[in-house]
């Protein structure tokens, strides 16, 4: 099942080499917090490294809302648009975009997630476009796409179905569970779900309940998706339409909300984008920054389900562990988390702001368990955890090497 690791002789230093997305069928139906069981499932997967004997080396990354299984090195077969949203990536990474995975500064030899010493592995997440079921999945029972009938889920079943796959795999237990954003919440979750099962988890960027302007925002998303006539009601797999203006939409409302109000100054100001004074439009772009969410629409639409933002958006908004697992209270919530925690929060996000991993240290030291916490002081807003992957590198490989 667990697919042998590619030299990366012939790669530049740290890379984990040519990778290749795989995919497993779990065994038996995921249960889901609506009262529904999904079946089949199936996993689209990567790994770096190798395996310890005793196999308790694996360190399991989960993605934010727009990622996939591809986290590092370069796709054997790359695709057509980049997973690499961090603000300013095309130019970071050149020609070589389309086939890095997401996060491949962090995951290498000698990176953060060291696959000289652990066995890496990512998952596309339940509900996803990317491999894994979701929404544009056949429903066995009518032979059709899910669309707008794919159960709603929650943070928690993607963690379990994120449990149902190592099983497969034969790994009981992990060293760690990392993520940013929505995949810090799935670290999060899975140190309550599976306290036994965790030794550290590692939560970049995210938060224990998404804040009324993040659900606010993620509303808007979701409405202009669901406004464009061509969403068919969640119906239009194999129409020749799709709702890419609501999606287009969806993208821009989402990406801005990424980034901070001095990064969008500092790369665009009020600079015009085609000539040197306006040109009395409004059907198209005059300024820089209106040009460069348009090019973020285009692009988002050629990779991404509308109906899987719709899905995996209400996810995560419905995230709150305090709700969930506390009656109310975040302390109660966290009394079953015995992993060591690493909280990493960066000081201009203001879509997950560091008061909200402050307020999870709080809970979980008055609880007398161990925790750390770390604000980067960065410019660029949320997308900072795609960004400051040298920063926050010494601090991760120092946390993990203290197991």
């Amino acid at each position: 099942m667990i697919p042998p690791m590619v030299s990366a002789s012939t790669f530049p230093a740290g890379s984990v080499g040519s990778v290749e997305t795989q995919y497993l069928d779990l065994p038996e139906p995921v249960r889901l917090d609506c009262g529904q069981a999904l079946h089949p499932v199936r996993v689209a997967y990567e790994t770096y490294g190798t395996l310890s004997p005793a196999r308790d080396n694996v360190i399991l990354v989960c993605h934010a809302l727009s990622g996939d299984a591809h986290a590092a090195g370069f796709a054997k077969t790359p695709a057509q648009t980049s997973t690499r949203d961090g603000f300013g990536a095309a130019d970071r990474d050149g020609a070589a975009g389309s086939g890095l995975g997401w996060w491949d500064g962090m995951i290498g030899p000698g990176k953060a997630f060291d696959t000289d010493r652990y066995f890496v592995v990512a998952t596309n997440l339940l509900g996803g476009c990317s491999g894994t079921t979701g929404p544009s999945s056949i429903d066995p029972a009518t032979g059709r796409p899910y669309g707008s009938d794919f159960p709603v889920i929650t943070v928690a079943d993607m963690v379990r179905t994120e449990r149902a796959f190592l099983d497969v795999l034969g790994v009981e237990r992990l060293a760690a569970v990392a993520g940013g954003s929505l995949g810090g919440m799935q670290a999060l979750q899975w140190a309550i779900l599976f306290p036994d099962q965790v030794d550290a988890i590692v939560a970049i960027a995210s938060t224990h309940a998404l804040h009324p302007q993040g659900v606010a925002w993620n509303a808007i998303a979701r409405n202009a998706i669901m406004g464009d006539p061509a969403w068919q009601g969640g119906h239009y797999y194999g129409t020749d339409r799709a709702p890419h203006a609501g999606m287009g939409v969806a993208r821009m409302v989402g990406h801005v909300t990424y980034l901070s109000a001095p990064a969008l100054n500092d790369r665009f100001g009020r600079r015009l984008q085609f000539a040197d004074d306006i040109r009395h439009t409004i059907t198209e772009p005059e300024f820089e920054v209106e040009s460069y969410l348009r090019h973020q629409a285009d692009s988002f639409v050629k990779r991404f389900d509308a109906n899987t933002y719709l899905f995996t958006s209400r996810a995560l908004t419905y995230f709150d562990l305090a709700r969930q697992h506390g009656g109310g209270s975040l302390a109660r919530a966290l009394e079953p988390v015995s992993a060591r925690t690493l909280l990493i929060a960066f000081s201009s996000d203001w879509l997950y702001p560091p008061s909200a991993s402050r307020e999870i240290e709080d809970a979980l030291r008055a609880l007398g368990k161990p925790v750390e916490f770390q604000v980067i002081d960065a410019p660029y807003g949320h997308d900072c955890f795609l960004l400051e992957e040298a920063r926050q590198t010494p601090i991760i490989r120092r946390f993990l090497a203290e197991r």
